[in-house]
């Protein structure tokens, strides 16, 4: 059964803490349920939303250093790349989706080579 959280600034706070805490697999449960009800409602934010979920799985592939961690990262992390772009200051909760995305950036840049 999908678990859903209609508090996306909730969701966001909690994820931006749990990427501090480098619980990445934790993050990525958060963001998810609070995508769950973007989705079915088929709101904007919804494909921004997955790829934040995309971004902290990304990261948690690296923590365990799964085996082809280089191939599964770089193809998580691609749809965190193709959505990140919808960040834009007219967005609702913005200041934290830009919070959460510079994480990701500076976690980008931690793994640059693992992610180049």
């Amino acid at each position: 059964m999908l678990t859903m959280n209609d508090d996306l600034e909730g969701a966001l706070i909690e994820y931006l803490k749990l990427l501090e805490e480098e619980a990445y697999f934790e993050a990525h449960e958060v963001m998810e349920e609070a995508w769950h009800p973007l989705r079915l409602k088929k709101h904007p934010l919804a494909n921004l939303a997955k790829g934040y979920i995309n971004a902290a799985i990304t990261f948690e592939h690296i923590k365990r250093d799964r085996k082809n961690v280089k191939e599964k990262a770089k193809k998580v992390l691609a749809s965190y790349e193709r959505h990140k772009h919808l960040c834009l200051e007219e967005i609702e909760y913005y200041d934290l989706f830009k919070l959460c995305e510079e994480k990701i950036e500076a976690l980008k840049q931690k793994h640059s080579e693992i992610l180049i």
